[in-house]
């Protein structure tokens, strides 16, 4: 892995679809990496997402909260707090004012996986940037969502 073209056996038209089809990619290839290390742990990325907006926000939210913070917008949010709340990873308490409304805190089991998780989480592929070049990434890729 390391030149698009060579990975793909392909050719791009200009350097601004080269970009576009390296940023799908590229984003495959780290969510299939997430997704063989979060197996070891039975969670998703999604989970882990909302496990870590819950541990941010030391305190009970609103699911509807949790849904905006989310880094992937999952239409199926409210399963995946669902299947944390079965293993023990999450509470919910209904608002007494109006039970439409859902607060969702972490337990003790969640943050303690969240540490080992902390722990073993390997970005050594990160490693290949300097400090300089991952401030140019991640501003080049606001930019791109302005």
């Amino acid at each position: 892995m390391g030149d698009i073209s060579k990975d793909i056996n392909s050719k791009f038209p200009n350097d601004r679809i080269k970009a576009f089809i390296n940023i799908k990619y590229t984003a495959n290839w780290v969510s299939s990496k997430e997704n063989e290390f979060f197996k070891q742990y039975s969670i998703s990325s999604q989970q882990f997402n909302i496990l870590r907006i819950l541990r941010g926000a030391k305190e009970a939210i609103k699911v509807q909260t949790i849904k905006d913070r989310m880094i992937e917008r999952a239409p199926n949010a409210t399963r995946l707090m669902d299947k944390l709340y079965e293993k023990g990873l999450i509470n919910r308490v209904r608002c007494e004012h109006d039970r439409r409304v859902v607060y969702i805190s972490i337990t003790k089991k969640g943050e303690e996986l969240l540490e080992e998780i902390d722990k073993n989480l390997d970005l050594d592929f990160i490693d290949n940037l300097t400090e300089e070049e991952a401030t140019q990434l991640s501003n080049l890729l606001d930019k791109i969502r302005q």
